[in-house]
């Protein structure tokens, strides 16, 4: 991670995309250090949404193309863990959009969406302000935006 820091903007969104796949990643650690040290706290704060939302749409995309030896080997995950969460999401996919931010099922849930042909717009929406209000709600508790 520590080559991150060095590009700035670049490795900000990089850390952030790569912490909406399985890869565990702490796009909070870079984000707090660039805003620290200088970078503005909006722009920063938008750029780690963006990459977020785009890496947690790559996990959407995959479920959504449905080969399940590409979510078993490049996501980690079984193909029990989503059929077990297949009613629960089925019922609530928004909220469960909205909440794919969550460390350790929130890949589950985008994967699981897309399995399930969820509406793309309504999933990258809900995906977006979810991931949006992690990193606002993360600058605010830092005391670093807002």
């Amino acid at each position: 991670m520590e080559g991150l820091f060095d590009y700035s903007l670049w490795g900000l969104f990089l850390a952030s995309f790569l912490a909406a796949t399985v890869v565990p990643f702490s796009s909070e650690a870079l984000l707090t250090f660039l805003i620290i040290n200088g970078t503005d706290a909006y722009v920063a704060v938008l750029v780690a949404t963006a990459g977020n939302w785009l890496g947690g749409m790559s996990s959407f995309a995959i479920g959504y193309m449905g080969k399940w030896e590409w979510i078993e080997k490049y996501l980690r995950i079984k193909r029990e863990t989503i059929e077990k969460w297949h009613d629960r999401l089925y019922k609530r996919g928004a909220v469960f959009a909205f909440l794919s931010w969550v460390p350790a099922v929130g890949d589950i849930f985008a994967v699981g969406l897309g399995l399930l042909r969820s509406s793309i717009m309504i999933t990258a929406v809900a995906m977006l302000a979810g991931k949006f209000l992690r990193y606002v709600i993360w600058g605010w508790l830092t005391g670093l935006v807002f």
